[in-house]
């Protein structure tokens, strides 16, 4: 009986002192040793039924401590480029590469755009009523095969192709559809599989030799809808984007109006009362609210962007001289703008900064004035043929100023991905400049999402270098991770890809010691979660 009573006491002397170096002080949560500092900690392990002894850790063992601190504020600016599939512009470079041809330049501007910053795709996946996709609507793209209508061989996803190797890579990928071109002139003949011949009914023919859907007609917006809400629910995309081709520009068809005379004249017979302009736009306008309102419906979180012609109206703002895509597209994108019918807004300032009639600055200060929901507005860059005898300073000076207007959320999209490759100098210049750090997009606060949980963190020694191992509850919701690593009290910051829940961190670097560790977890909405940060000694 005394020797039970002796072991008792013994063991209750043990969790005494057990408990008490594992009491909170000043906030600060000591967490036990490991036992064994080269067993990689057990997330499933359970709490001993009876007290045990603590091994006292061996010198040079990080020991961890969970604490609140203030972390640096995370950098953020939208950085895309457009990566254009119409007439062979970007890619597939030619439409009779094999498939391996295609996966190898896809992999190669991907990685090309990972090592210079950027942070999204935006990817051409419907030229012109085609398909660069799985599709049970439209057919195989002659972009893609060199016929309308046949499959890769050995038939595989281009689509899903890029979004897993973009994801891979910590890239946002936006599909890039052309809402009401039917057929492009590059596009080889029109056979029977191209739906300039099976929606005949509802496709004119320009002067310049295009198809183009008729933006009136119910059924063109009925299967456009469809084709777009096919795209969101089957293929895990970021965005769904826009271009600036509504009604056409007046030189495919030569001058001479749009031929929209028989759904015209069914709008009159009906007792319509708005004039031919501006009953097209309105046309285009309810598509654009409708294409908003059901991309949000089947997922919530994937974006809307539209890249409009840079000029609304001449004289908008004061000075402003150019085209009207008000009066020649019917395009009203001002008012798209103002409704808040987009999650980003990407409008074609394709002008120099010193342009008198188009000013750059003068533009974007003027759309950034219509931004009264604020939206993203991200401008278009002309970076692969803007008219200046130095482009990449152009370039580099044009997004400085658009860091200066749109302020924490800035952002810029590229035309095109051949503009940063094709100058030798432009990569140069923003990698050794503005984008000489990664960034994550900016929050999108207006879409509601479900808050992510804090990650869990555990550290190991490895000798020279402290291995950590990250991860969180609600994974699936997560798309990047940003780690935080702190060295004679300064914090660093690393943007994480999703699939890295593991990271060896000097415990000396530059003759500075390893101090602490925190991670966050960030969502496809650009959401970041509470953090864990834990002390190193």
């Amino acid at each position: 009986m005394r020797i039970h009573k002796l072991k008792l006491i013994v063991l209750l002397g043990i969790f005494a002192s057990y408990t008490t170096s594992c009491s909170v002080q000043n906030n600060v949560v000591k967490t036990p040793p490991t036992k064994n500092s080269t067993t990689k900690p057990n997330n499933n392990t359970t709490k001993p039924k009876e007290p045990v002894a603590v091994t006292k850790p061996q010198t040079g063992i990080p020991t961890e401590e969970t604490f609140r601190t203030t972390l640096p504020e995370i950098k953020r600016e939208f950085r895309g480029a457009w990566i254009a599939s119409v007439a062979n512009i970007n890619w597939p470079s030619r439409n009779n590469l094999t498939v391996e041809q295609q996966k190898a330049e896809a992999i190669s501007m991907l990685d090309m755009l990972k090592d210079n910053n950027f942070n999204a795709a935006i990817f051409q996946i419907r030229p012109s009523a085609d398909a660069l996709y799985t599709s049970n609507i439209e057919p195989w793209s002659y972009f893609l095969t060199g016929e309308t209508g046949t499959a890769p061989y050995p038939n595989y996803d281009p689509l899903q192709f890029w979004i897993e190797e973009a994801h891979k890579r910590g890239l946002e990928l936006h599909v890039w559809l052309n809402p009401y071109r039917a057929h492009h002139t590059n596009g080889g003949s029109v056979n029977s599989l191209s739906m300039a011949n099976k929606l005949s009914d509802i496709v004119v023919r320009l002067k310049n030799g295009m198809y183009w859907f008729d933006p009136a007609n119910p059924k063109t917006q009925g299967h456009v809808s469809n084709v777009v809400k096919d795209i969101v629910k089957r293929y895990d995309i970021d965005a769904v984007h826009f271009d600036d081709y509504f009604y056409p520009y007046a030189t495919y068809n030569r001058g001479a109006d749009f031929p929209d005379n028989a759904s015209w004249n069914t709008y009159v017979s009906n007792g319509g009362t708005l004039s031919r302009a501006d009953w097209r736009r309105d046309n285009v306008n309810k598509f654009v609210e409708r294409i908003y309102k059901e991309i949000h419906a089947e997922k919530s979180y994937v974006r809307f962007g539209i890249s409009p012609f840079g000029i609304w109206k001449p004289g908008y703002p004061t000075g402003i001289v150019g085209s009207s895509q008000y009066d020649e597209l019917y395009a009203d994108a001002k008012l798209w703008l103002n409704k808040g019918w987009v999650d980003y807004f990407s409008p074609q300032l394709y002008w120099p900064i010193d342009s008198k009639g188009q000013s750059f600055e003068a533009l974007l200060n003027w759309w950034q004035g219509e931004n009264t929901l604020n939206r993203h507005l991200w401008p278009g860059l002309n970076t692969v043929e803007i008219k200046v005898s130095d482009r990449p300073t152009e370039i580099k000076n044009q997004i400085e100023i658009s860091r200066n207007i749109l302020k924490k959320d800035a952002g810029e999209i590229h035309w095109s991905i051949a503009g940063l490759t094709k100058n030798s100098n432009m990569l140069p210049v923003l990698k050794n400049g503005p984008y000489s750090e990664k960034a994550l997009v900016p929050k999108t606060p207006w879409i509601k999402a479900v808050p992510l949980q804090a990650p869990t963190l555990f550290i190991t020694d490895i000798g020279s270098s402290a291995r950590v191992n990250w991860s969180t509850k609600n994974i699936g919701e997560v798309f990047q991770w940003v780690l935080f690593t702190q060295y004679n009290g300064l914090w660093e910051t690393e943007i994480i890809t999703l699939d890295t829940l593991s990271k060896d961190i000097p415990k000396f670097k530059d003759g500075k010691k390893l101090n602490a560790v925190a991670i966050k977890a960030i969502d496809r909405l650009g959401n970041e979660s509470d953090y864990i940060a834990k002390k190193i000694k």
